[in-house]
């Protein structure tokens, strides 16, 4: 769930991002009220929404799997978070530099692919990564929609057989650990990449 919402949302959080700074009033208007609309709510209720509200506007005798649901959800939520995160990459890119490739003839979108977007992303990589965190922690959440992860799989078998209810605390010490080091592995990845990135601004 955390891998595809992160992939599915890259795309979407660089268009919202860039539309956020665009200077056309409708596409900004829309990008703002997406960014603060899902920002402004916890992930708990836009999983919510997604599993028990959005049946509701389904055609009579169709539904969609509450895996999709909850994974349509979990990117939309993850996109709003990742565009600002992208934004305040774009707006440490110096002005100079895009008056310079238009003075080159660029286009506007060859100016972010090759100038703006390249330098934004690689000094945003840590947030990235630290909102990448944060989602994977959070699919924990998907229990209260009957989505049985780690945390749920294990209170199923605690209800369901008596024999694993003497090990519950052993269980918690168990899913922490998987936690600690998927979580500490992905910071010691982003700190790797940091430095690979700074190295091109070394003299």
């Amino acid at each position: 769930l955390a891998s595809l919402s992160m992939a599915l949302a890259f795309p979407i959080a660089l268009l919202v991002a860039l539309g956020r700074r665009s200077n056309l009033a409708a596409i900004k208007t829309l990008s703002t009220i997406y960014v603060e609309l899902i920002r402004g709510v916890p992930l708990i209720s836009v999983l919510f929404m997604a599993s028990f509200m959005f049946p509701l506007f389904m055609p009579e005798g169709k539904s969609i799997d509450v895996l999709i649901r909850v994974l349509v959800g979990m990117t939309l939520f993850a996109a709003a978070y990742m565009a600002e995160v992208i934004r305040g990459g774009l707006q440490a890119i110096p002005k100079g530099q895009v008056e310079a490739a238009a003075t080159l003839g660029l286009s506007y979108w060859q100016t972010q692919m090759k100038i703006v977007l390249p330098q934004a992303l690689a000094m945003v990589v840590p947030s990235i990564v630290n909102n990448f965190i944060g989602l994977f922690k959070d699919t924990s959440l998907v229990t209260i929609v009957s989505l049985y992860e780690l945390t749920g799989a294990m209170s199923l078998a605690l209800n369901s057989d008596s024999d694993w209810r003497p090990f519950k605390i052993e269980a918690y010490i168990f899913i922490a650990i998987i936690y600690f080091i998927f979580c500490f592995s992905m910071s010691r990845y982003s700190a790797w990449i940091e430095t690979q990135v700074n190295k091109g601004k070394q003299r």
